[in-house]
């Protein structure tokens, strides 16, 4: 067994160094990371611990695994290597798939019509006698 841990089903306002603080009673505690969305800073729900040893990595995933964290039923496996992932087809992204390649994400030809209109820009307007734009869209 590896010294490096998967540590899964945490609460959400768990962080590094409560989960440092958790393994510490079953040895030196290496290294304690909760991951983190980039973009909102919130937790994602897992993290990973790293153990001093084989042994101390072995206590803490009989010791940890099941046990209640924060009213949550922690889940500690052994950590294993990263999948590899297929690249991405479009870069960033940006969630456009391969049939919509003109930049606006959901307005592909008569798959979505908004309650409201068309929006502004294709809106008919014409005035009333007073000189005031009516919508005849309505």
């Amino acid at each position: 067994m590896g010294n490096k841990l998967y540590v899964g089903n945490l609460p959400y306002g768990v962080r590094d160094h409560d989960l440092q603080q958790a393994f510490t009673q079953f040895g030196t505690v290496v290294s304690a990371k909760v991951m983190m969305e980039r973009d909102t800073g919130r937790s994602k729900g897992f993290g990973f611990v790293e153990m001093g040893s084989d042994a101390e990595a072995q206590a803490a995933t009989q010791g940890m695994n099941s046990q209640p964290l924060g009213g949550r039923s922690l889940v500690v496996n052994e950590a294993r290597p990263m999948e590899p992932r297929p690249p991405r087809s479009q870069g960033y992204g940006g969630g456009f798939s391969s049939s919509n390649r003109n930049g606006h994400a959901g307005r592909n030809e008569g798959s979505f019509r908004s309650p409201y209109g068309t929006g502004p820009r294709n809106r008919s307007s014409q005035m009333n006698e007073q000189g005031n734009r009516f919508r005849n869209d309505y």
